[in-house]
C-alpha cells in the first residue's frame, strides 16, 4: 500500500452536494463497464441541465430517459431511488447516525439498490472510512494483480489482505481502483 501511496499521492476524499444524484450514478454504473456507464450517465444527466434531483427524474419522461441509455429496470430503479428519497431523509445528516450495516441495510430497502451499490454511497456519498466493496470488479481485480501476482484470490484471501488498512479500508480500496485504473 505505501508503494502506492507513493505513486499516486494522496487521494482527496470523496464529496457530493447532490446525494440522490450520485446513488443515481451508482445504480447507472451497475454491471456496465466505466467508459459505458460514463458516457450513459452523461447523456442522462444532459436530460437533467445539471438538477439532477428526486422530483426531476419522476418527472422525466421515460422514453427519453431510455434514449439516453438506461434499460428499463434502471429507469425502474433510479425512480425508486427518488421516491424513497423523497419519503425518508438518505441524505449524510439524515444518515450520520447509522453504521454502516445499518445504511446497507435502509438503502437495499430501495428496488434496484444492491449491496454494491449501497457501499458505493457509503463510499462516496458518507464518506465512510472502513468500506471495502468486494462486490466491485476492479477492486477484487486490483488486489489479485496487487498482492497475488494476478492469481485468483478468493474473498476471504482478499479480506485478510485489506486486514492491514483498517480502519481505512476507503482508502486502501480508492488506491486499489487507482491501481487498476492506470494500468
Amino acid at each position: 500500500m505505501a508503494r502506492l501511496v507513493d505513486r499516486h499521492g494522496p487521494l482527496d476524499p470523496p464529496t457530493t452536494d447532490n446525494e440522490y444524484e450520485r446513488l443515481v450514478v451508482s445504480i447507472v454504473n451497475q454491471q456496465l463497464s466505466t467508459a459505458s456507464a460514463d458516457a450513459v450517465r452523461e447523456r442522462v444527466f444532459a436530460l437533467f441541465d445539471g438538477d439532477v434531483t428526486p422530483a426531476a427524474m419522476l418527472d422525466a419522461d421515460e422514453n427519453a430517459l431510455r434514449d439516453a441509455g438506461l434499460s428499463a429496470s434502471k429507469v425502474e430503479y433510479v425512480r425508486n431511488a427518488a421516491t424513497a428519497f423523497r419519503e425518508k431523509d438518505y441524505t449524510r445528516a439524515g444518515m450520520a447516525h447509522l453504521d454502516d450495516d445499518e445504511v446497507v441495510d435502509a438503502l437495499t430497502d430501495i428496488r434496484g439498490v444492491g449491496d454494491w451499490t449501497a457501499r458505493m454511497y457509503l463510499l462516496f456519498v458518507l464518506g465512510r472510512e472502513d468500506v471495502l466493496p468486494l462486490g466491485d470488479l476492479a477492486v477484487r481485480r486490483g488486489i489479485e494483480k496487487l498482492y497475488g501476482d494476478g492469481e485468483e484470490l478468493t474473498r476471504a484471501e482478499m479480506r485478510e489482505v485489506a486486514e492491514a488498512w483498517r480502519p481505512y479500508r476507503s482508502f486502501g480500496t480508492r488506491y486499489v481502483w487507482r491501481a487498476y485504473e492506470s494500468d
